[in-house]
């Protein structure tokens, strides 16, 4: 492409680089100049206009935007109308907006005047809310730079293979078990205010609280509780487990638990604070996949964003959450302290 000034008699064709006001009106940039404009150029005294001209490997600002636009939203995305260079994405229903930054990076390291900017990562995503805009700076980009970009979205892995950069995963409606220990002097209003946290954490996810159960803090009751949670008639997709003790190792009691009730420890603590303190797990099933099963972290009583907040959205959008998943999070994993925390991690505000 071509920029620059162009001399009226030489831009038939040229997009309009800036809006001119004339005499009798104006005249908006990324206009395509014809023999009219340019009459009306010439009768107010110009000579020379600015103008971007396309050459025979260019792709004009909508044109490329909307090519990035589709090879980039996959399932649940809406795709607007190219306008000015900008296409915008949108959810077609609520969800968690699943993100590959990796090919997102790739794409807008390509050519300075393409460019992609999404909602952070993981997002929870209403219908109809925007996910991500493709603007493209200039008037028109190489056609060799589009068709990298096009080759970034695609992705180079076996697993990107038919898999988009962007997509919502739809909620779900996800059935989930509760157990919650206490001691002796734990109080019926701690526990209330845990399952009214979890209840309220559920309900904007599609899921549901079907099933609890309340045991002392000790291993035993805590793995004979999850088994009587597997066979419950709600059937629950998912356990949960709220230690009144925080778990500060694997041997520490939910996490015995879990293995002692017949499952297995995929991960103990995450680098999000609030939350360091979460175990995941899964169970065992027959004939379907593990039921995964939670270690609450206790900062999860307060309704506060927390590392929990990061692992339940995507359980309940059917994804899968993996100990490399967790390990991931640090980065964006330090929250908002909750003001009710007993041992505030910064020192300068303890006592």
């Amino acid at each position: 492409m071509k920029f620059g000034p162009v001399a009226i008699a030489d831009a038939l064709g040229c997009v309009l680089a800036h809006s001119i006001k004339l005499p009798d009106g104006t005249l908006k940039k990324g206009l395509l100049l014809g023999e009219a404009e340019l009459r009306r150029l010439a009768a107010a005294g110009m000579d020379h206009v600015p103008a971007a001209r396309l050459e025979a490997d260019d792709v004009s600002e909508d044109a490329a935007a909307e090519q990035v636009a589709r090879a980039l939203g996959g399932a649940e995305v809406d795709i607007g109308n190219a306008a000015t260079g900008r296409v915008n994405l949108y959810a077609r229903n609520g969800g968690l907006m699943v993100l590959d930054t990796a090919r997102i990076h790739a794409t807008n390291a390509v050519h300075e005047g393409l460019t992609v900017a999404t909602l952070q990562p993981d997002s929870p995503v209403e219908q109809g809310q925007m996910l991500a805009t493709v603007k493209i700076i200039p008037y028109a980009v190489p056609q060799a730079a589009v068709a990298q970009v096009l080759q970034s979205l695609r992705g180079t892995a076996p697993a990107d293979a038919g898999r988009r950069a962007l997509r919502v995963a739809a909620w779900r409606n996800l059935p989930v078990g509760l157990v919650m220990t206490r001691l002796p002097q734990t109080s019926d209003s701690m526990l209330n205010k845990m399952r009214e946290a979890v209840a309220g954490r559920l309900a904007p996810l599609g899921g549901s609280l079907v099933a609890e159960r309340v045991v002392e803090h000790e291993d035993g009751a805590v793995a004979q509780a999850l088994q009587e949670l597997l066979r419950h008639a709600a059937a629950p997709r998912l356990l949960l487990v709220s230690g009144i003790a925080a778990t500060v190792d694997r041997r520490d009691v939910v996490p015995l638990a879990i293995v002692r009730g017949g499952g297995r420890v995929l991960h103990a603590g995450m680098p999000v604070d609030p939350g360091n303190l979460l175990v995941l797990g899964e169970f065992p099933a027959e004939a379907a996949p593990p039921y995964p099963v939670i270690g609450i972290p206790t900062c999860a009583r307060s309704p506060k964003l927390n590392g929990f907040d990061f692992v339940l959205r995507r359980l309940a959008a059917g994804e899968p959450v993996t100990a490399a998943d967790i390990m991931a999070m640090g980065v964006g994993g330090l929250l908002t302290e909750i003001d009710t925390r007993p041992m505030p991690r910064d020192p300068r505000r303890r006592g």
